[in-house]
């Protein structure tokens, strides 16, 4: 049975990575905020007492109780297997608390628990093969900061359970509290859901010089159009080479990549604020804000239009903050 309060209970395992309890400072000061108890904290562990993390920090931690309202699994430096009890609780908690999020490598407990089971789901990059491989049931979509597929939540590296918190703050008392919170946080208000976990460069992490002279040459040349034979003369090869060798050490087109590359250029405009949209457009390379629509709902499922609102910081009302406080 879920508890009446919304309370938010964090379980720690030991290994856990400290990070991941920056989620705590986002509901803190949503408490501040409002100037009441919006929401109970507790860091739990299967058996209670002190836990220690990868860092050698210890924290004290309340045995395991009836699931909260919110249930977060933090995670570790390297996953490990949990234990049969856990495992119970953690499915329990999906059928009884309202919400259940797995902060990077918190996913794969999830996923042991059964709750990833045909959900889409995201984790740190650097695991988010072995998640899948693990648990081919899963749908992992590895470029996510963070995923929620209904009551089920998962976030990227340990800086993304922040994002993950901050969408859950704004689903419970709206936007404007959601981004003053991020501004006490002094972080950017939630990155959407569907922005990439890193650069496009790092990402396609090309072999040879010649390949990543021509990535780096495409990144400072936007505005071009950015042909084969046009990267291919930055790598000094021909285009027939070109093409075969970029594709075997990127594992892309050189046209998808280049669209990553405009992708990436234009989401940093956008969230400046800066620019307008047939601007950002031309300067990328995009040639018109509908051809750059297209790509943006494509690669992040959300229009340039959404992802600018998403972003902008808006001074919200105190008063209308404070209205909606709860008498307890």
């Amino acid at each position: 049975m879920v508890v009446s309060l919304p309370e938010v209970g964090f379980i720690l395992e030991d290994g856990f990575q400290v990070m991941g309890l920056a989620a705590l400072s986002a509901f803190e000061f949503t408490n501040v905020e409002l100037g009441y108890e919006a929401y109970r904290l507790t860091v739990m562990s299967e058996c209670g007492g002190t836990i220690r993390s990868s860092l050698g920090i210890r924290v004290e931690t309340v045995p395991l109780t009836v699931a909260p309202d919110t249930l977060m699994v933090v995670g570790e430096l390297l996953p490990r297997p949990i234990t049969p009890s856990l495992r119970s609780y953690i499915a329990e908690a999906g059928q009884t608390s309202r919400r259940v999020a797995g902060l990077c490598t918190g996913a794969f407990a999830l996923a042991e628990a059964g709750l990833l089971d045909g959900r889409s789901a995201t984790t740190h990059w650097a695991h988010a093969r072995d998640l899948q491989a693990r648990f081919p049931r899963v749908r992992v979509d590895e470029d996510r900061i963070f995923v929620s597929d209904g009551p089920i939540w998962t976030s990227a590296g340990m800086s993304a359970a922040i994002d993950l918190t901050l969408a859950l703050i704004e689903d419970d008392h709206g936007a404007d509290l959601s981004r003053m919170v991020a501004r006490k946080l002094v972080v950017y208000h939630r990155r959407p859901g569907g922005q990439s976990q890193f650069s496009a460069l790092l990402e396609l992490e090309p072999r040879s010089g010649r390949v990543r002279r021509a990535l780096v040459y495409a990144r400072e040349h936007l505005a071009n159009p950015l042909t084969v034979e046009e990267l291919a003369d930055a790598a000094s090869l021909s285009p027939r080479q070109f093409s075969r060798i970029f594709r075997e050490e990127t594992g892309q087109s050189p046209a998808k990549a280049v669209e990553r590359l405009r992708l990436e250029a234009a989401q940093r405009m956008l969230e400046d604020g800066r620019h307008a949209m047939d601007v950002v457009a031309r300067d990328t390379g995009f040639a018109d804000r509908n051809r750059m629509r297209r790509a943006f709902l494509r690669m992040f499922g959300q229009t340039p239009q959404s992802l600018r609102r998403g972003t902008r910081v808006i001074e919200p009302s105190y008063t209308n903050l404070q209205a909606t406080k709860i008498t307890e």
